[in-house]
């Protein structure tokens, strides 16, 4: 599970990126094909980070519930 945290972490990251020099350069040169390419890269990394919170979370409950009974040792 790190492997993929940090493979995620990393895609994100990455997209973030983007999306931050995509508007810095529509800030600065008031290109609208800026403004469309941040906005686009703006809703991959939402979805990603998204999608990584998701199975996060339904990881555990999956989880919880297959250990829901085993003994503890």
């Amino acid at each position: 599970m790190v492997i993929f945290r940090w493979i995620m972490g990393v895609l994100a990251g990455l997209f973030a990126a983007g999306w931050a020099f995509t508007f810095l350069m529509y800030v600065l040169r008031d290109d609208d094909r800026f403004a469309e390419l941040g906005k686009r890269l703006r809703h991959f990394t939402t979805l990603i980070a998204l999608f990584w919170f998701n199975l996060e979370i339904w990881g555990r409950v999956v989880w919880t519930i297959v250990t829901w009974n085993s003994p503890r040792t």
